[in-house]
């Protein structure tokens, strides 16, 4: 259970610098030639591990239906998801995208009640209502009868996004694939949907050395690990518990940004954090 949460921790961590990290880069590259890079790097750094594994092996044990559903996996869960949140990203503030990007883990929990028959507990219930009010505190900026985020488009964008994310996790635990050749196909895929996207698009700009180094980061660290990391720590543990753990990272996404962009930090936001802090101890210590 231990080694569950430091997983857990770990992806947290990484996917917490991600807005920052991809608003950057979205500012001279397109969302489609980001998507692409990075899931090809991803793609290729579980590529390696998987043949340093020896897990490469099972591919040839699965059949027609198991490379189907994996496909059908990569797709919702990190293409599309990927595909919205990154225009979201283009539309809306760093930290206002991730904020509302991290209705997922309510995803999460409602999506495992009929798919994955486990039973939403009042400390489940409890645990959704205290973390969704500091969401809720957090997008409206303590202003309960507004909401003060300008573009509707990025809004629903990142709202989709935080669906197809939550179903994608559900339904990766119930087919129970192993997730390391399991997420290396999820990025091939998405790899091919962002470039055949790309290529329709054709908006290609020339990457300068530092945007490497941020897109082998985002490959490398946000994409291939935490995301491993995220499905290995889903795999033996209680859905709800580890993803309300989810929460902390839009608080340390403005932690991030405030420390790189300058970005004040204002008492709704430390607010809304003890809200989802109160929802952790609720669903996990209580």
């Amino acid at each position: 259970m231990k080694r569950n949460y430091i997983m857990a921790g770990i992806a947290i961590f990484c996917w917490s610098t991600l807005p920052p990290m991809t608003k950057v880069l979205l500012v001279d590259l397109s969302n489609m030639e980001v998507l692409l890079i990075s899931s090809a790097i991803a793609f290729l750094f579980l590529l390696l591990f998987n043949c340093k594994q020896k897990n490469i092996q099972l591919l040839t044990e699965y059949t027609y239906k198991d490379v189907l559903i994996q496909i059908g996996l990569g797709f919702i869960g990190m293409f599309l998801y990927s595909a919205l949140y990154y225009f979201s990203l283009t539309e809306l503030s760093s930290q206002d995208a991730c904020i509302i990007n991290y209705l997922w883990p309510i995803m999460v929990i409602v999506f495992s009640a009929p798919i994955l028959k486990e039973k939403v507990t009042e400390k489940k219930a409890a645990a959704i209502v205290l973390s969704f009010l500091g969401l809720i505190i957090i997008i409206t900026k303590g202003h309960f009868t507004s909401l003060e985020m300008g573009n509707v488009k990025g809004i629903i964008a990142c709202v989709a996004a935080a669906v197809c994310y939550g179903l994608f996790n559900v339904l990766n635990k119930k087919a129970d694939y192993d997730q390391a050749v399991g997420m290396m196909i999820y990025f091939g895929v998405t790899a091919v949907a962002a470039g055949i996207c790309f290529v329709y698009q054709g908006n290609y700009q020339p990457v300068t050395a530092i945007q490497i180094g941020g897109l082998l980061w985002l490959g490398i660290f946000i994409d291939a690990i935490a995301f491993l990391l995220w499905a290995l720590a889903l795999k033996d543990c209680d859905t709800a518990k580890i993803s309300n753990l989810a929460y902390l990272t839009p608080f340390l996404t403005i932690v991030f940004s405030a420390a790189l962009f300058n970005e004040k930090i204002h008492i709704y936001s430390v607010m809304g954090l003890l809200f989802i802090i109160a929802g952790i101890v609720v669903q996990n210590v209580l």
